[in-house]
């Protein structure tokens, strides 16, 4: 009896326990789905909606005379939802063979049965999310909304576009590594500079996940739109970076060096005008953009060096141009050191201003050395008021810092004097080099290297930019007179005479200096590696652009200067008096009227107003609002030109007002680059015109 008393108390206990929790797991159903039902809500929807980044259109940037250099272009990838729920299987079926026929005419990277066994695989999986192709261009795009099933848009024909942003340089590598790029998250040159200017906004798209994993977009209304970038205006001029970049790469191909670089900078404002910095490719052989040298590559600048150190003794009253020094038989010691010149018999007893010319070491070494040598403190201090021992300060990033030792600096020594004074033992980069010899070009006035003159949007400028001066005067008025002539004197009787030209005066110096090689010195068991250098400006009388060329470990048994750099120095001044980049333009002369301009599209009635006023016999009057002209001697034929709805309207020919008002009239929205008529324009005329479509147009 009471062993079945316990069974039926143990057996009611269990009961209880089990109506108690039933009791708990009802009461935790009801907390989840009264009390924390919007919680738990709320968490569901996270794990299958999200807000996706829309990047927005980094602003272009442009050349001085606004040609484009940099853009961003739209992409697009292209899905298709091949769900039952968007289209019937009597549609689909209808259709996919002249879809993939048509997939495969456009791309040409599969086969037409390639694309339909895709097509009908993913049909067969319900894919709603199904990548036709990425990287797909505006064009290709128009034309793929006309295809079977695609034409039939997103909700019956399942099509998907994903846009995005891909970033253009029109003029491929010119200057392209100061132009700057981006990898892997990293901007440098003008596009990391000016990032915060350059990128814009980004948007947000509310998107839900499929099956698959993927991401698809819900709605346009959920769309925050991104803000597009600002644009910039550089200082850039790509006539005379075409031209810098050519001269450059001829000499470093003929002497297969290293690599090289070439900037030009305008004496009165400090604006670079031109950059080039190419190095080779050990892969390919050919010299590409990879590192820019002008700002980043400190180096011992050799002979180019000496204009500072004669400067300082001319500044503190030690010499005179006109001092005799004796060359010896170009060669002196210094401690345990032989310092050498090029001419192994040395010149002789000639004047500093002959050393200077004929870039004799052991002359301006000496007159270095007589004069500091119980001070060579003073020397050094006298270079740091000229301000050639600080960094420029360029906003893009990377500047070398400049070195210049003091006396007690580690690795100062007792030849530390005489050969700093020709250029060893500092470093300055050929940028900062440049910048010093454009001072003295600028009567004393040390400018800032300046790169971007305007930021702008929409055509409206933001923040311009002015020149900023370094140092108002870096030498006394009568020290700048005495080395202007000296630089003169380089190229009429000195190591660059081989560049003189009777056309226009040319200043500058020669700078030849042996590579250290880390470590094992100047000297390896392969040789001595040398760097050529000449640097700076043109016309000697009037200075209106200074130029550094910089070419590392040129090969061959020619490596100086005066017969690697120099030359290429000359052909870029040459090119840009051919060109008559700087020479004021002169009217014609002659009847204006056998000159007549002819306009390929335009409003007819300022044309009619501007062949008046010049005189000209009109032909083909018309009523028309728009239309061509073509001009014969003093006869302009007049037609007239029409656009049909909701189609790209040609505008090549173009004046910027006409062209802005034809095609913001047709519903896109224009970007433009350059001044006078449009000589390109981006979408093809005669394209359908989809809502909110970019049109970029150049002009000429």
């Amino acid at each position: 009896m009471e062993q079945k008393s316990d069974i039926l108390w143990r057996m009611q206990l269990i009961y209880l326990l089990m109506i108690l929790f039933g009791i708990l797991i009802i009461g935790k159903v009801l907390y989840i789905q009264f009390i924390e039902g919007d919680y738990w809500r709320e968490q569901a929807r996270k794990t299958t909606m999200r807000y996706q980044n829309i990047d927005a259109a980094r602003g272009d940037i442009f050349s001085d005379d606004g040609r484009l250099l940099a853009t961003s272009l739209p992409i697009y990838e292209i899905r298709m939802d091949l769900s039952k729920e968007i289209t019937s299987d009597d549609l689909f079926y209808k259709e996919v063979d002249a879809l993939a026929e048509q997939l495969s005419r456009l791309f040409g990277d599969r086969s037409a049965a390639r694309y339909r066994a895709g097509l009908v695989r993913a049909r067969q999986n319900q894919e709603r999310y199904y990548l036709l192709k990425r990287n797909v261009s505006w064009d290709q795009l128009a034309q793929l909304r006309t295809f079977p099933l695609l034409r039939l848009g997103r909700f019956r024909g399942g099509l998907i576009v994903n846009e995005g942003i891909r970033r253009e340089m029109p003029y491929k590598t010119l200057a392209a590594r100061t132009i700057g790029y981006e990898r892997e998250g990293i901007y440098v040159g003008l596009e990391g500079a000016y990032r915060e200017y350059l990128e814009g906004v980004q948007g947000k798209r509310l998107t839900q996940r499929i099956s698959g994993g993927d991401w698809i977009p819900i709605s346009d209304q959920n769309e925050i739109h991104p803000q597009n970038g600002m644009d910039l205006l550089t200082t850039i001029n790509v006539h005379i970076q075409d031209i810098t970049e050519k001269a450059l790469l001829r000499q470093l191909e003929r002497f297969r060096a290293d690599f090289g670089t070439a900037v030009v900078m305008e004496v009165s404002t400090g604006k670079i005008k031109a950059i080039s910095n190419l190095s080779v490719n050990p892969g390919t052989n050919t010299y590409e953009e990879t590192y820019n040298f002008a700002i980043g590559y400190g180096t011992e600048p050799g002979s180019t060096f000496k204009l500072p150190a004669v400067m300082a003794a001319l500044e503190d009253g030690r010499v005179d141009p006109d001092d005799y020094v004796d060359t010896k038989d170009g060669r002196i010691t210094y401690a345990d050191r032989i310092m050498r010149d090029v001419n192994e018999e040395g010149h002789g007893i000639i004047t500093l201003h002959e050393a200077f010319e004929l870039s004799s070491n052991v002359g301006v070494s000496q007159v270095i050395v007589e004069n500091y040598k119980d001070d060579p403190q003073r020397f050094i201090d006298r270079l740091r008021r000229m301000h050639i021992d600080k960094p420029l300060g360029v906003e893009i990033a990377g500047e070398a810092q400049p070195v210049i030792r003091n006396v007690g600096d580690p690795g100062w020594s007792h030849v530390s004097l005489p050969w700093m004074s020709i250029g060893y033992e500092v470093s300055l980069t050929p940028l900062q080099t440049l910048a010093f010899y454009n001072a003295v070009a600028n009567n004393g006035r040390m400018m800032k290297p300046m790169f971007v003159s305007e930021i702008r949007q929409a055509g409206r400028t933001i923040k311009r930019f002015s020149p900023t001066v370094i140092d108002r005067s870096i030498a006394s008025t009568s020290t700048i007179r005495q080395v202007r002539l000296m630089l003169e004197g380089v190229v009429e009787n000195g190591t660059a005479r081989n560049i003189h030209t009777e056309a226009y005066p040319i200043a500058g110096k020669t700078g030849t200096a042996q590579v250290a090689q880390t470590a094992r010195g100047y000297r390896t068991s392969t040789g001595v590696n040398y760097q050529a250098s000449f640097v700076g400006y043109f016309p000697a009388d009037n200075p209106l652009y200074s130029c550094i060329v910089l070419i590392h470990n040129p090969r061959g048994w020619i490596y100086t200067g005066s017969q690697v750099a120099a030359p290429v120095f000359r052909q870029i001044a040459d090119r840009v008096f051919a060109a008559q980049l700087f020479i004021p333009e002169t009217s014609p002369p002659g009847d204006v009227r056998a000159h007549l301009p002819g306009f390929r599209n335009g409003h007819l009635g300022d044309m009619r107003t501007i062949y008046n006023e010049l005189g000209a016999h009109l032909t083909g009057e018309t009523g028309a609002y728009w239309g061509r002209a073509r001009a014969n001697a003093d006869t302009v034929e007049l037609s007239e030109r029409t656009f049909i709805d909701n189609l790209v309207p040609e505008v090549v020919g173009m004046g910027l007002k006409d062209a802005f008002f034809v095609l913001e009239n047709a519903g896109l929205r224009v970007r433009f680059s350059g001044r006078g008529t449009v000589r390109r324009q981006s979408m093809r005329p005669g394209t359908r015109i989809q809502p909110g479509n970019v049109i970029y147009i150049e002009l000429l």
